[in-house]
């Protein structure tokens, strides 16, 4: 398979894997309280985190600002993943990852660290049509009061892209490594969630192989590998493939949930969908549009790179975008 197909391959996987994990987190929390979810799925990441640190001898020992930038991410990771816990109990798989997605317009309305100035009308135009999808997603089969579940998916949504900027403004030029700033989070999660879950832990005893099934599938899959994959991936391809490659996690959440859920879609929230879809997409791509312009304005003219110096990826020519943050 050519280099290029592969890394495709490999970023329409981990989309695939986050997209399957409101399901996972759904199954999960209908035999286990959702603080002992929460707790067993980062005490198993922050030991298979800690393997592959234990393997990996020659990069040194763990940095100062990898502990200090870590310790606050954590916080806010486990924030993140304690409110879309609770969200994916109470909604339908399918609208928790499309709800989950308004992050991609959201983030860039807090983000300063890659453009400068305002964000053009049409992003507010693109941000408009997210939210009328998600009135459309949470009405069901008619309008009515929102759900509980979908709220607190909008709210995720919100505290997600909250991390996602303090992402980028803690790591801006400075050498972090990004499985060693993973462990930290991790095991800050770890340590969040055990005295409050400490009380139930021993229902673990009584779930089954599938229910370790589910937890060792959010914790080694949607968690480590996609993240160690995604970042894999990230440096063999431009930003802006990955970005669009892994923006069908939505897509990826509403079919897992339909095929394997049983999730029904009225012609309501399947517009609902398609909105929210091509809203994300449109406001991604007007956002990128406007950091890359904002970015070739602030340069030097005396400092552009000559032809000769312009970096491609794997020899296929493609100019390398500035990594965006992504999910998680």
């Amino acid at each position: 398979m050519p280099d290029a197909r592969r890394t495709d391959a490999v970023l329409l996987l981990v989309a695939l894997v986050w997209g399957s994990s409101y399901l996972s987190a759904q199954t999960a929390t209908a035999v286990l309280p959702v603080l002992v979810v929460l707790f067993a799925r980062y005490a198993l990441s922050a030991l298979a985190c800690l393997g592959l640190v234990a393997t990996d001898r020659k990069s040194g020992g763990w940095t100062r600002d990898e502990l200090r930038i870590g310790v606050p991410l954590g916080v806010t990771q486990a924030a993140v993943l304690v409110v879309e816990t609770y969200g994916v109990a109470h909604t339908s798989a399918a609208n928790a990852g499309l709800i989950i997605s308004l992050t991609i317009v959201i983030t860039p309305l807090l983000d300063r660290t890659g453009h400068r100035g305002g964000l053009p009308l049409s992003f507010y135009a693109a941000a408009g049509v997210c939210l009328l999808a998600v009135g459309l997603l949470m009405s069901g089969n008619g309008f009515h009061a929102p759900r509980l579940g979908d709220l607190l998916m909008l709210a995720a949504a919100l505290i997600r892209a909250v991390h996602v900027a303090l992402v980028g403004r803690l790591t801006v030029n400075r050498a972090i490594r990004p499985l060693r700033l993973t462990t930290v989070q991790t095991l800050v999660g770890s340590a969040l969630f055990l005295l409050p879950a400490s009380g139930e832990l021993s229902t673990l005893a009584h779930i089954g192989v599938a229910g370790w099934a589910q937890l060792l599938y959010l914790a080694l899959f949607c968690s480590v590998f996609a993240f160690l994959a995604q970042t894999w991936a990230v440096q063999r391809t431009s930003a802006s493939r990955a970005s669009l490659l892994l923006g069908t996690e939505p897509i990826w959440a509403a079919a897992v949930g339909i095929t394997l859920a049983g999730d029904h879609f009225t012609p309501l929230t399947g517009l609902g969908a398609a909105m929210m879809v091509a809203g994300t997409y449109w406001g991604q791509s007007i956002e990128r549009a406007h950091r890359a312009d904002a970015s070739e304005g602030a340069r030097p003219p005396s400092t552009a790179p000559a032809p000769s110096e312009t970096r491609t990826v794997q020899g296929r020519g493609e100019l390398r975008d500035k990594p965006q943050p992504t999910r998680r």
